[in-house]
């Protein structure tokens, strides 16, 4: 601690007394000094205020006194810790619990952790203390205090009170006395236990899912799951390709949420015995159209739901974003561009793969090009293109409905995947009678995928024949900009990784975490590929007999890079780690 801020006890901070102590540390100019004189904010906080002026600061040449540097100054003067405040990391439920949301307001302070030693409270007044007695005689705890941007604690104030009020409506709880406090959600369930389940369209239960799509949007989540237990519904998000616990619901009111939105994707509520499958279109908080995808599924503690959440602008992002450059690119348009055979994308599930064929498409389907899908289920609705869904109960499958399209003059045929003979059979008549067919299989890697085609008992010379290429990919965690940072390469892992084929950087970007990626050193997605192009050295392995480690060697002769190595290439490059693309490839092959 110093004493750079020299303001007694209570007092609040206004402008002018923090310019002076940033003047002292040394961190502010006397020029930006004497402007700042005389200013009295009231509209807004005096931090939020010299945030928006983006002053220099002179201890970080080129850098700007933002709200980040400016909590950490405010901390080393006061000897409390800056916090942001990160709803994946707080139990909404048991903060809202801690005061009443009219004192939170009165003081402008905000639990953000609860646990039987101590309640961490949040404030953006580090001096002023006059409400810690009186918490402290409630909760009969320690208080510790931390420092966090006041905007985020008056935002933060009224989503989490809404969310707890919401849920506790939602469940038959209303009017507690402010002395009234549950100390987790399992004594929430008793306490309003009444029996039965709420209404899926009680206005509580329609707040809660409102919360629930926002909060996702907003932590640019890419799949929502609610999941029910015994007692509660666990909700959780996945972000940059990792899950993360969000929430938790009593079971009842969880079962009400999967309800609600059975409901907007006009799904059979009252079935909860089979799988079910729809669709449904809201917008984001930008005002952006987004549509989910739902998948619910009968498990031992009721019905669990999965949305996978389509944003119709990454069809609209280039390849460059898309993380497909230069010599891979050229291989990939080389293959699509021939008008005709058969081209294969492959990769796990979640790995970019539908992404890749719909961004691919989008840029065939011209006004002179006429393309048609076959897809279980369809991913996401496309104006640009004739979409068919399978559809078993009335045998139309992938193959019947690849027979159905060529009957439709195509130019560009894409099947939603190739699982079987009947299938694969259908594309190969499909390539051979001058279509383009796209499709997909479930390879670790873009050799495997010609192998693939022959034990669903394809030919070898039909192979030769219609087969242009295969593309396989990954998702990998890009490294927050903001915040990476420089380190000596590591020698073992960099030998793992690339087994030796390329020479090892001095120096790589480590993760670190920062406001920005919410701690995590990441932000975003990018795709690895490996993309096999079926030159004439390739199609002479492809023989009765042949392996795919032949198919392998000759595409890497003919210039193919494997997954691993690509991944080095964006690990060189700053672009993501080691740990990262060991998490996500298959080992090189020797």
């Amino acid at each position: 601690m110093s004493d750079y801020l020299q303001l007694p006890p209570e007092s609040r901070l206004d402008v002018f007394s923090m310019a002076e102590a940033l003047t002292r540390a040394g961190r502010l100019s006397a020029r930006d000094l004497a402007r700042l004189r005389g200013i009295n904010v009231t509209a807004v906080h005096p931090l939020v205020y010299l945030a928006e002026q983006h002053l220099d600061d002179l201890s970080r040449p080129g850098k700007k006194l933002d709200m980040d540097a400016l909590l950490h100054f405010l901390a080393d003067e006061t000897g409390q810790s800056a916090v942001e405040i990160d709803p994946l990391k707080i139990d909404v439920a048991s903060v809202a619990e801690v005061m009443s949301k009219a004192f939170a307001e009165r003081h402008r302070i905000l639990a953000v952790a609860v646990s039987p030693e101590e309640v961490t409270v949040a404030s953006a007044e580090p001096l002023v203390s006059n409400w810690e007695h009186d918490l402290g005689q409630v909760v009969r705890r320690p208080i510790r205090r931390v420092i966090a941007d006041p905007r985020e604690i008056l935002r933060h104030t009224q989503d989490f009170y809404a969310m707890a009020d919401s849920v506790r409506g939602a469940h038959g709880i209303r009017g507690l006395d402010a002395g009234q406090r549950l100390s987790n959600l399992e004594s929430l369930v008793e306490l309003g236990a009444r029996g039965g389940e709420p209404d899926a369209n009680d206005q509580h239960i329609v707040s809660v899912v409102d919360w629930l799509l926002q909060y996702a949007f907003e932590q640019r989540a890419s799949d929502i799951h609610i999941e029910p237990r015994r007692k509660v519904g666990k909700v959780r998000l996945r972000i940059d390709g990792i899950l993360h616990d969000a929430y938790e619901l009593p079971a009842v009111v969880s079962t009400a949420v999967t309800s609600r939105f059975k409901i907007l994707a006009r799904l059979d509520v009252a079935e909860k015995r089979r799988p079910q499958d729809g669709r449904m279109k809201t917008r984001t908080p930008d005002g952006n159209e987004v549509e989910l995808r739902l998948s619910t599924m009968p498990t031992a503690f009721g019905e669990k739901l999965v949305m996978r959440i389509f944003d119709p602008d990454v069809l609209l992002k280039s390849y460059a974003e898309l993380g497909l450059t230069d010599h891979n690119l050229e291989r990939w348009q080389s293959m699509i561009e021939t008008g005709t055979g058969i081209v294969l994308v492959t990769g796990p599930t979640g790995s970019g793969k539908t992404t890749t064929l719909y961004s691919t498409l989008r840029r065939l389907a011209t006004p002179e090009v006429n393309v048609c899908t076959i897809e279980d289920p369809i991913e996401m609705v496309e104006p640009a293109f004739n979409q068919m869904q399978v559809n078993h109960n009335i045998d139309l499958d992938f193959a019947t409905g690849v027979r159905t399209l060529m009957r439709q003059d195509p130019d560009v045929i894409m099947v939603g995947e190739i699982r079987d003979f009947e299938t694969a059979h259908m594309a190969v008549q499909a390539a051979l009678t001058g279509h383009l067919v796209l499709s997909t299989l479930h390879t670790n890697d873009s050799p495997g995928a010609i192998s693939r085609l022959n034990e669903l008992g394809v030919p070898a010379f039909l192979i030769r024949a219609t087969v242009r290429g295969a593309m396989s990919q990954r998702l990998v965690r890009r490294l927050c900009t903001d915040c990476k940072q420089l380190e000596p390469a590591d020698p073992d892992g960099w030998q793992t990784m690339t087994g030796g084929a390329l020479p090892m950087p001095e120096q790589l970007f480590r993760p670190v975490g920062c406001k920005q990626c919410r701690d995590t050193g990441y932000r975003g997605r990018e795709g690895l590929y490996e993309v096999l192009v079926a030159s004439t050295d390739v199609q002479e392995t492809i023989v009765d007999g042949y392996s795919t480690r032949d198919i392998r060697h000759a595409a890497i002769a003919d210039g193919m890079t494997p997954l691993r190595l690509a991944g080095a290439e964006k690990v060189a490059d700053g672009e993501t780690t080691i740990e990262e693309v060991l998490r996500v490839t298959p080992a090189l092959e020797r």
